[in-house]
C-alpha cells in the first residue's frame, strides 16, 4: 500500500499544470511523500495530530461533547445497575422486530 501511495503522490507531482515547484501544493506534496517513508507507528501519529488539529477547527466540538456527555451518562447507569447490557443476536432480534411492527408486517 505505500507504494502506491508513493506512485499517486509522483504522479500528482507529474501533474503539475503549471505550478511553480515551490507552490502551497508542491510543499505539501513533498511533505506527504516524506511522511509516507516514516515507519507505521510514526504516520499514525502524524494522521492522529492532523485529524486533532481539523477537530480544533470543527463546528462539531458540541456535537463531540454531547457524545462524551452521553457515554458516561450510560456508563453511570450501567455502574449503577439501572440498565443492563444485551448481546448483538438479542439487540438485532429487537432491531428486526421493532422494524417489522413500524412497517406492520
Amino acid at each position: 500500500m505505500r507504494g502506491d501511495a508513493g506512485e499517486v503522490l509522483a504522479g500528482v507531482a507529474c501533474l503539475d499544470h503549471g505550478r511553480h515547484l515551490d507552490s502551497p501544493m508542491a510543499r505539501v506534496e513533498e511533505h506527504l511523500a516524506e511522511l509516507l517513508r516514516l515507519p507505521v507507528d510514526e504516520r499514525a501519529r502524524a494522521a492522529r495530530a492532523l485529524l486533532d488539529s481539523l477537530d480544533e477547527d470543527s463546528e462539531d466540538a458540541g456535537v463531540e461533547q454531547a457524545q462524551v456527555t452521553e457515554l458516561i451518562r450510560r456508563m453511570q447507569a450501567l455502574q449503577a445497575g439501572e440498565v443492563k447490557l444485551i448481546d448483538d443476536a438479542e439487540a438485532r432480534a429487537r432491531v428486526m422486530a421493532r422494524l417489522r411492527s413500524v412497517r406492520g408486517q
